[in-house]
């Protein structure tokens, strides 16, 4: 089984990414989603955790092996790279959303040395705005950022767009279209359910969607 399709079903045997086409979520944005992503949950189910630490390692391996430290997103990406550094047996910090008030107010919590290669791992891209925030602020600190690894990414044009203009590779797990696929080929969503779905991810503020 290809890793993609077996981490879809993973994400949604915990439903970690739990589809309702018929009853939308409401994001903070106001956006209507047919799908709620929780990657918090494969931290709970060991099972899952395997194949997700795994997995992310391979990730790396394969396609940055020059990496020399792990940098975790706050805070949902820090306990997926610090297991990941583990297996890999690499140094992992991570980057807060922004610098402390007290202490030495850092932002990047562990060393990391100016032209260390760096590789961030992340949960989930949507839009990319908070990670592309991590890259940067690793990069004003001399980091030079290989690219990102992360479970789940929508393929949201404006994503993928903005990792482009920024110069920045990411390599996911699993995606919006195969995590649809695998719903719909084991009973979870109907089949006609997918092209809307599909179109929900082309354009998320388009709500015709939701009418079928």
């Amino acid at each position: 089984m290809e890793l993609n399709q077996k981490i879809a079903e993973d994400l949604l045997s915990i439903q970690a990414v739990f589809f309702r086409p018929d009853e939308p979520f409401t994001w903070a944005s106001g956006i209507k989603s047919p799908v709620y992503c929780d990657n918090r949950l494969t931290l709970t189910a060991p099972s899952v955790r395997d194949d997700v630490e795994n997995g992310l390692a391979e990730l790396i391996r394969t396609d940055y092996p020059d990496a020399e430290v792990l940098m975790g997103t706050s805070t949902a990406g820090i306990a997926h790279a610090a297991i990941t550094a583990h297996i890999l047996n690499l140094p992992m910090g991570y980057v807060r959303s922004g610098s402390k008030d007290h202490g030495r107010k850092n932002r990047i919590e562990g060393k990391l040395e100016k032209g260390q290669k760096v590789v961030v791992v992340e949960d989930l891209i949507s839009t990319g705005g908070s990670v592309l925030d991590v890259v940067e602020a690793l990069r004003e600190e001399g980091a030079q950022v290989l690219g990102i690894v992360s479970i789940f990414t929508y393929g949201m044009k404006k994503g993928i767009e903005r990792l482009k203009e920024a110069g920045v590779t990411n390599h996911s797990l699993t995606d919006f279209d195969c995590i649809a696929r695998v719903a719909a080929e084991t009973g979870y969503i109907r089949k006609e359910d997918v092209e809307r779905l599909l179109k929900f991810r082309d354009n998320p503020s388009d709500e015709s969607w939701i009418r079928g």
